[in-house]
């Protein structure tokens, strides 16, 4: 059976490393793109005894999810998510790892990131929203970890 894009579950974490991570969730959502193949890079083993037959190892696996959607606040408080990630895109060197995770809303696991964050354009015309959207690029391998009620 299909499963419905709209029913997956995005939240960020400015600090995922502490015992207890205070995880936002992400509004304002239309759309994500996971590229499980983001940054992964190859060595080539051909030698002359593979006879013509390219032949090559992967040597770094990477990944990235980008998330676009609408701005959304309360009046002036930003929403939760949207400012955990604006928080962390502003960081640089170790500070700049923060930590998304994501699931269907029917897995019984989260997918855990440690990544960093480049936000998207903004902006709209005369009568559109203010758009939003970011791009989490994964630094080292995802976990998983059990969804707690």
């Amino acid at each position: 059976m299909q499963i419905n894009a709209r029913d997956y579950i995005f939240e960020a974490s400015e600090d995922p490393t502490i015992v207890t991570p205070v995880w936002a969730k992400i509004g304002g959502l239309e759309s994500f793109d996971l590229n499980p193949s983001e940054n992964e890079e190859s060595a080539d083993t051909t030698v002359f005894d593979s006879n013509g037959q390219a032949e090559s190892q992967a040597m770094q696996r990477g990944a990235s999810l980008s998330l676009e959607g609408k701005r959304v606040r309360n009046g002036t408080t930003p929403d939760a998510g949207q400012a955990a990630t604006e928080a962390l895109a502003a960081k640089v060197g170790d500070d700049s790892l923060g930590g998304i995770r994501f699931r269907h809303k029917d897995d019984t696991e989260w997918v855990v990131w440690t990544a960093w964050v480049s936000l998207a354009n903004q902006g709209g015309g005369n009568n559109d929203k203010t758009s939003w959207g970011a791009t989490f690029t994964r630094s080292g391998a995802a976990t998983e970890v059990a969804v707690t009620p």
